[in-house]
């Protein structure tokens, strides 16, 4: 299941930290409601009904509830202004979220790989499921579905990479959903331990996602870069500023869904240093409107004409 990225839409594309705060407390407030009432019925059914399966889905249902209250905890210390600790601000706050909703998956995936597993050792104990298991089965898939696809668009909307992650979490609820539903089926169908089975897949399912989002996670915290695609839109934005005569040396390193950057710029050599400067803060400006950059630290380097470069002031050092 592939993890989708946040893609650069146009100029008007960034949103105010408010405004991303604001679209993430009310989406996950909205899954909250959805996996609260969905544990519950899962779980319940689960054991009425004799599926091992349901039950696992309604395991994977309460990992859900536990990573929303982590993307409210996140969300809400993430916007934290910037401070004598933190220079750059708390962003980064969302990507120890992100690394978190990792490792619970991955803890909650390898406890159903190790309770399919002891069931499947004694095939004799398994018990042939009853119907309503498949009712709320298929329940669960298309409000989980349903609730993917709205986190998604929202997160989408905002550029909020913990969002994707948590929107993604919800699409692994629906998959196991129909994994469960497939196995609680066969279980009727005569073979019983299709239901085990589906329970193993589930938990194969949420350990894979969560090593997936946890290793991101990781590699964010160690400074990893945007796409090459995103730091080309800068460095275009970059040599569209009047007065600059080309750029180079630009990085980029991930702080929670924002970006730092460092550049160097090119400016007529023959101009005065508070010229220089001006052009650079117009850069600046430029890609801080225009992208979704935290801060953008500038190195101005100067350029002379090939034909003037016998008039070029000598170099000091």
């Amino acid at each position: 299941m592939k993890f989708t990225p946040l893609e650069e839409d146009s100029e008007d594309s960034t949103h105010s930290p408010a405004e991303r705060q604001a679209a993430a407390a009310r989406s996950t407030w909205v899954s909250v409601g959805v996996n609260l009432l969905l544990t519950a019925t899962q779980i319940t059914v689960g054991i009425i009904a004799k599926s091992q399966g349901l039950i696992a889905d309604g395991i994977h249902s309460l990992s859900d509830l536990v990573a929303d209250f982590v993307v409210l905890f996140a969300g809400h210390h993430s916007k934290k202004d910037a401070d004598v600790d933190h220079p750059y601000g708390h962003h980064r706050f969302e990507t120890a979220a992100s690394l978190a909703l990792g490792l619970l998956l991955l803890a909650v995936g390898i406890a159903m790989l190790w309770s399919a597993f002891k069931k499947l050792e004694t095939p004799d104990s398994v018990q042939q499921v009853h119907v309503m298991a498949l009712w709320v089965a298929g329940a669960a898939l298309i409000a989980k579905e349903t609730l993917f696809r709205y986190m998604l668009a929202v997160a989408k909307r905002v550029k909020s990479s913990m969002l994707v992650a948590n929107a993604w979490h919800a699409r692994s609820d629906a998959a196991s959903s129909l994994v469960v539903g497939i196995g609680i089926i066969g279980n009727l169908a005569g073979y019983p331990i299709l239901d085990p089975i589906a329970a193993l897949i589930v938990g194969f399912m949420v350990s894979r996602m969560g090593w997936s989002f946890g290793w991101d996670a990781l590699h964010d915290l160690m400074d990893r870069a945007v796409d090459e695609q995103e730091v080309d839109a800068i460095r275009i934005t970059l040599n569209e500023t009047p007065g600059v005569s080309g750029v180079h040396d630009v990085r980029t390193r991930k702080m929670g869904d924002m970006i730092v950057v460092d550049a160097h710029i090119e400016v007529d050599g023959s101009i005065s240093v508070e010229a220089g400067h001006d052009i650079a803060v117009e850069a600046r400006n430029r890609v801080m409107q225009r992208h979704r950059v935290l801060n953008l630290m500038t190195h101005v380097d100067p350029w002379h004409r090939p034909d003037l470069d016998h008039q070029a002031p000598p170099k000091i050092g």
